[in-house]
């Protein structure tokens, strides 16, 4: 399968080379991708499923507090009978057909996340919207400079920004800027790309995150 040439940009936003990357992760086609929206549709929806609570509850008629008379005798009063003052019908009662405690979360197969992970990259990478920067600051936390080497790629759209883990300082220098989400290169998700509008990637990051998708998949052919 051949490669991808992806633009690697200075610490001023100039050209300054190419990188080289997997035409599985960064050049599958348009109409390919097309074709699997409702696989990645899938995987977005359980991920965020899986990131919710599900803490939400209500009381029910046997666990709302209050006592268990009749309110009024069964006839003779002109009312329509009543049971229980802790019926729905009543101030403090119990609610009817309330959220419980539940557990959103689905299981997805690795295979279908790692698939839309591919496809998602490639829709960014054919609409120009991937970018390798080689100018965030290393030796130095600098917020400042992060925002000058980002602006002239990204400009002011909403970015995922994908690290490697010893970059400490790109880290700290990128996590405050409002429209930059930052993560790490073997966390990078599905939603974190399709989420933001361009994914930049440092050079150290991309082999990062590309080592850890080997290495993923080499696990799964020794479970399979």
């Amino acid at each position: 399968m051949a490669n991808v040439s992806l633009t690697v940009t200075d610490a001023k936003g100039s050209k300054a080379g190419t990188v080289s990357a997997p035409e599985e992760y960064f050049g599958i086609s348009h109409d390919e991708i097309t074709k699997r929206i409702p696989l990645i549709h899938q995987v977005v929806v359980a991920q965020l499923d899986a990131a919710r609570q599900g803490t939400h509850a209500v009381k029910n008629h046997h666990s709302v507090s209050g006592t268990g008379r009749k309110p009024w005798k069964q006839k003779g009063t002109g009312r329509a009978r009543q049971g229980s003052l802790r019926g729905p019908q009543f101030k403090g009662g119990a609610v009817v057909f309330g959220p419980v405690n539940r557990d959103y979360s689905q299981h997805t197969p690795k295979k279908m996340k790692s698939a839309a992970l591919r496809f998602v990259l490639s829709d960014r990478a054919n609409a120009g919207r991937i970018h390798v920067i080689d100018g965030l600051p290393a030796d130095t936390p600098s917020t400042k400079a992060a925002i000058a080497a980002l602006s002239p790629v990204v400009a002011d759209r909403f970015t995922t920004v994908v690290l490697s883990r010893n970059d400490v300082n790109a880290w700290l220098s990128v996590r405050n800027i409002p429209t930059v989400h930052v993560e790490f290169a073997d966390q990078l998700n599905t939603y974190d790309v399709i989420s933001a509008q361009d994914v930049v990637f440092t050079k150290e990051s991309l082999q990062d995150f590309l080592d850890s998708r080997s290495a993923k998949a080499s696990v799964a052919a020794k479970e399979a």
